[in-house]
């Protein structure tokens, strides 16, 4: 009989892939952790103890059969690991690199809970699907069979691009339409390359396309077609647009020059940096943090990006508020802590109340403390009357979470139900919204979620269009 290759997290502890040291990695936009070897991913895949009820399995949105694939790993079948895990991912390279795994699969790995270290699930799943590639196992996308129907998808960020891929599979014609002039969304413009680089996600709307998928850039919906022309020329639509508009920054001074958008920031060190697009505002230090002394707001993982990219553009000082404490961070921990190496200065328990100059020259900040557990069970943060300070800062960056546009009013269309936060009211398993033949899936849905939630939804809300046309052509057929 075989070893068992498993069952090993007793007396092998846990390892990460080797991180760039942090003087290294402030000089460039380069990912930050190395490849597993094919002999310490085997190694670590072998700590999984196989347990009965896999709670990594059922705390991911996608339930990947981690499991599986990581026992797959363990026995050095790459390639059938490759297959079980894009089976339900359609991006297992783009999850793998930054999916908040310390509070999905890693968090809740059983071995964790008890006192082993988890399995470090994020990094064999990135290491699996990058050999795929290396070594040709990616499948190009060729339908059985071509099917008449067509879908238009607005959006080509990860919810639509896996709704896209899943639908291409089937044999229905496919466009996705999206305002910019790449497809990804947020993972290309919005995601800084130290956490994925470009031709990661490049290289799958190379597939898509290759497959047959159309691709209609800096298109507008609302500017450059109507929304009911996309539904005049498709069976279905997808409204895949995620969440854009940022929140708001009150306070005197608030629309001061030198107070920008996070989404601004990023979109041009991403397009400047890791395209060589000609980006003005990156050029001219609008959208540029080298030199300067930049104040971050806010607590997520773009608050952990932006102050990651000012310190590689060159920041002479770069700092973050945010309102609660560290253990009450919405971010990944693992990014604050990637964050506090590179030289990122954390101020917690700490909000702007104003802004000083024009152009900014500095934040008055205002000292908090929590209080008693608001509706949600959260500490409320309370403000401490008299500890006001200034903050210097010559560049403030505005990381406050994103809130969906009107797009009933965008793009005419009134009888588009939204809830009243301005989410698209949908189905959250099959994406059908009120109107015929439209679907929805995302963060237009959801609000400002994980990649990996839309790419569940671009899924799910693929399979039942499936389901949808596959039943109206029955019909049309009697």
């Amino acid at each position: 009989m075989a070893k068992q290759p498993m069952l090993k997290f007793v007396n092998v502890g846990r390892e990460m892939p080797e991180k760039r040291d942090a003087d290294s990695r402030r000089e460039d936009f380069d990912e930050i952790y190395a490849e597993f070897a094919r002999e310490k991913a085997a190694e670590q895949s072998g700590r999984c103890s196989q347990c009965g009820v896999p709670y990594c399995q059922s705390h991911c949105p996608l339930h990947n059969n981690i499991p599986d694939w990581l026992k797959l790993t363990a026995s050095g079948r790459l390639q059938e690991a490759y297959e079980i895990s894009q089976a339900t991912n359609t991006f297992p390279e783009i999850c793998g690199r930054i999916c908040p795994q310390d509070r999905l699969c890693e968090g809740n790995c059983v071995i964790e809970q008890s006192g082993h270290g988890t399995v470090t699930i994020g990094a064999v799943e990135k290491y699996i699907t990058d050999t795929a590639w290396d070594e040709g196992w990616v499948e190009p996308i060729k339908p059985a069979a071509e099917r008449p129907e067509s879908v238009g998808i607005i959006g080509a960020g990860p919810g639509g691009l896996a709704a896209a891929d899943f639908l291409r599979r089937a044999g229905v014609q496919v466009t996705v339409y999206d305002r910019y002039d790449r497809a990804g969304g947020l993972m290309i413009y919005g995601i800084p390359g130290f956490k994925l680089e470009k031709h990661v996600v490049t290289r799958r709307n190379d597939q898509l396309e290759a497959g047959g998928v159309t691709f209609v850039l800096n298109c507008e919906v609302g500017r450059d077609i109507t929304f009911q022309e996309i539904r005049d020329r498709h069976d279905a639509v997808i409204i895949a647009t995620g969440v854009y508009r940022s929140r708001d920054l009150p306070g005197p001074g608030a629309g001061a020059k030198g107070i920008v958008r996070a989404i601004d920031f990023l979109t041009a060190s991403n397009r400047a940096v890791n395209f060589g697009d000609d980006v003005p505002e990156f050029t001219s230090g609008e959208l540029n943090a080298q030199g300067k002394r930049v104040v971050v707001i806010g607590g997520g993982d773009t608050a952990m990006d932006c102050v990651r990219t000012s310190i590689r553009q060159g920041a002479t000082s770069v700092k973050c508020l945010y309102r609660r404490d560290r253990a009450n961070m919405p971010g990944s921990q693992r990014e604050v802590a990637n964050a506090e190496e590179e030289g990122v200065e954390f101020q917690w328990l700490t909000s702007p109340k104003g802004f000083k100059g024009d152009p900014v020259s500095g934040v008055i900040v205002q000292q908090i403390r929590l209080g008693q557990p608001d509706a949600t069970g959260r500490q409320a943060p309370e403000i401490i009357e008299g500890s006001d300070y200034e903050e210097p800062a010559d560049l403030v960056i505005k990381a406050l979470g994103f809130e969906p546009e009107e797009l009933p009013t965008l793009w005419n269309q009134p009888e588009l139900e939204v809830t009243r936060w301005g989410t698209v009211k949908a189905e959250f398993t099959t994406g059908r919204t009120a109107l015929p033949g439209v679907y929805a899936v995302g963060d237009i849905v959801r609000g400002a979620s994980l990649v990996v939630w839309a790419i569940r939804d671009g899924r799910d809300t693929a399979g039942a269009i499936l389901d949808d046309l596959t039943a109206s052509a029955a019909v049309a057929a009697e």
